[in-house]
């Protein structure tokens, strides 16, 4: 194979690849869909447990919010510097300040609930706390999945440096972060926001 048939399978096998990840975004987003509805369904369903006011404070959630638009924004840089095909050092940069900021809003989010529950309430006192509950750790699980597949590329940029195969799975996890965040604009805005008003 001559090398503008290697450059014309790998870009091909790329775009098939983010393709991939955008289907799998999209039964992702209509399970969050489903997981919204429930909410606005049961979010006043507390059955003289506590409501939305009484698990966080705004400005407590409003930090936890800053922190992950900043952890989508350095990830912005990550992918400038993969485009731009600078050295591998700036991409692990980013990549590592990312990881960090991904890693401080689950701890965040870790004493949140860790809270809630030390008060005495948990997922079964209410069907509010059950959507909220299964709603938080659901946006968490998938950001714990995001962390993870920090890790992963760190080490494999490590060994392999920025090839072609790399940087779509660089942007593949860019996809990643951005839909987390819409995502987590859709919990502050509905669940808090609207909770405290």
């Amino acid at each position: 194979m001559t090398t503008d048939t290697l450059t014309h399978h790998e870009h091909h096998a790329g775009s098939i690849a983010v393709f991939g990840f955008w289907v799998f975004l999209l039964s992702d987003f209509i399970l969050f869909a489903t997981l919204f509805t429930s909410y606005v369904v049961l979010r006043n369903h507390t059955f003289g447990s506590i409501d939305v006011r009484q698990t966080a404070g705004l400005s407590y959630v409003l930090v936890e919010s800053l922190i992950l638009l900043t952890a989508c924004l350095t990830y912005g840089f990550v992918s400038s510097c993969a485009k731009k095909g600078q050295s591998t050092g700036g991409v692990l940069f980013w990549l590592l300040v990312t990881f960090l900021l991904g890693l401080a809003f689950i701890g965040m989010q870790v004493h949140l609930l860790g809270h809630i529950m030390a008060a005495g309430y948990s997922w079964h006192n209410s069907a509010f706390l059950s959507i909220f509950f299964l709603l938080i750790a659901m946006h968490g699980l998938h950001l714990i999945i995001g962390l993870l597949w920090c890790v992963v590329l760190f080490l494999q940029l490590m060994h392999q440096g920025l090839t072609p195969v790399m940087k779509t799975r660089l942007i593949c996890l860019g996809y990643f972060w951005v839909f987390l965040n819409i995502i987590w604009v859709f919990i502050f805005t509905v669940v808090f926001l609207m909770g405290a008003i």
